[in-house]
């Protein structure tokens, strides 16, 4: 439990100041008054500060995984929701999670319903995971939830995974490339300076010299102003992003317009929204409240705002594949598949197939892509390499065949 500093007044009028541990500021303050002391003033100790400053910071999906089957697990077994926390609170071994599972347990204690208590988490806890354990608390299936969500979870982790194996190679190459390229042109370029400071001056340089002397003499002058400026612009940009809804919505449309990423990025959204939607109604959420979690699941907002549209129609009666075809997001073989399931009533079984034949598609086109990504990275710097080497020996053989 947290730790609390206060200033208090005893009866005689003699403050005193001290610490003590309650569930909540609520608590503390009725332990100072049944001790006989007027608060003046209470709060959390540093010490208390510090570990919440470290609940606020992200946790590893595979730790998250690992908490909801565990959770799950329990309440299957009869075992009650606060004991269960209580239990997984001490058995945690990630600070931040152990931090949080006990936030939670001291919430839930007090009244709050779980969903509402994972809520004051949102670093840790996305709003799809409390959005899916809301509608489990209220369909009394929340061991069910928690187990789709595990292994949704699972499942969003391993293709992470998948995806960021096939990248490490070639940002590797981008790297070694990037850094081999530098000290040719910062440090091995410069000594032909003065071999060539006579043609320079006479203007025989040939352009491809001339131009590789003058971006040289550039960066040996401002690399240390430009290499720190690149990683600046990076972060900075990263950090925008991250805080600016708007440019995290302006950058997914981007996504979905870049030729060779868009379908890819399309293909994994529709997979995802798929993939939870059907597990939503597999459980027995009604299809307008699954549809409203789901959108979230996308993780692009114009596959979300197309989704949300697509609700408003099925609230006024219509069938799920005609706003969806409407909204030109989804491929015409994927909505007449769910058009059929519709007609079939077997659309929560169809919307999983449809996530696992998108997701097997797409990471076959992410293994072909990152395939070609290695060569062109290599021939790109074998044409740079290759173009530093030939204008530095452009100048000498044509000394050697004007001598």
């Amino acid at each position: 439990m947290p730790e609390f500093a206060y200033t208090a007044r005893e009866l005689s009028g003699k403050q005193v100041a001290g610490i003590l541990t309650a569930g909540s500021e609520k608590d503390a303050l009725s332990s100072l008054q049944s001790q006989g002391l007027f608060p003046m003033q209470i709060g959390l100790s540093e010490a208390s500060k510090k570990q919440k400053v470290s609940g606020s910071k992200r946790v590893p999906g595979k730790y998250l995984t690992t908490l909801y089957n565990q959770l799950a697990d329990l309440l299957r077994s009869g075992v009650p929701l606060l004991k269960s926390l209580q239990l997984l609170q001490g058995q945690s071994t990630h600070p931040t999670l152990k931090f949080v599972t006990q936030d939670i347990h001291e919430q839930v204690a007090e009244g709050t319903r779980l969903n509402d208590a994972m809520r004051k988490h949102p670093r840790v806890f996305n709003s799809l995971t409390v959005s899916m354990v809301k509608a489990g608390e209220e369909g009394g299936f929340l061991e069910d939830v928690l187990s789709r969500v595990a292994a949704f979870n699972d499942h969003q982790e391993e293709l992470k995974g998948k995806v960021t194996g096939a990248m490490v190679y070639p940002l590797f190459l981008m790297g070694v490339g990037t850094i081999i390229i530098s000290v040719l042109l910062v440090w091995f370029v410069p000594e032909f300076a003065s071999i060539f400071s006579r043609m320079r001056e006479q203007g025989q340089l040939p352009w491809a010299t001339t131009a590789l002397m003058s971006f040289s003499d550039f960066l040996q002058a401002n690399w240390y102003v430009i290499f720190p400026a690149i990683g600046a612009v990076v972060i900075g940009g990263i950090v925008y992003v991250s805080d600016n809804k708007e440019a995290q919505d302006q950058l997914d449309r981007i996504k979905l317009k870049t030729p060779g990423i868009g379908p890819i990025v399309r293909n994994l959204a529709v997979a995802r929204f798929c993939r939870m939607l059907g597990t939503l109604l597999n459980n027995g959420v009604p299809i307008l409240q699954s549809l409203q979690i789901a959108k979230d699941a996308s993780g692009n907002v114009v596959l979300s705002e197309a989704i949300g549209n697509a609700a408003d129609n099925v609230s006024g009666g219509k069938s799920l594949a005609v706003p969806l075809r409407a909204s030109g997001q989804f491929s015409k073989e994927i909505v007449e598949m769910i058009s059929i399931a519709e007609e079939a009533n077997n659309l929560e079984n169809v919307l999983v197939n449809i996530a696992d034949s998108l997701e097997k598609t797409t990471a076959r086109k992410i293994d072909v892509a990152v395939r070609l990504l290695e060569p062109i990275m290599l021939l790109v710097m074998a044409c740079i390499v290759t173009f530093v080497i030939a204008a530095l020996l452009l100048p000498i053989l044509n000394m050697s065949t004007s001598s």
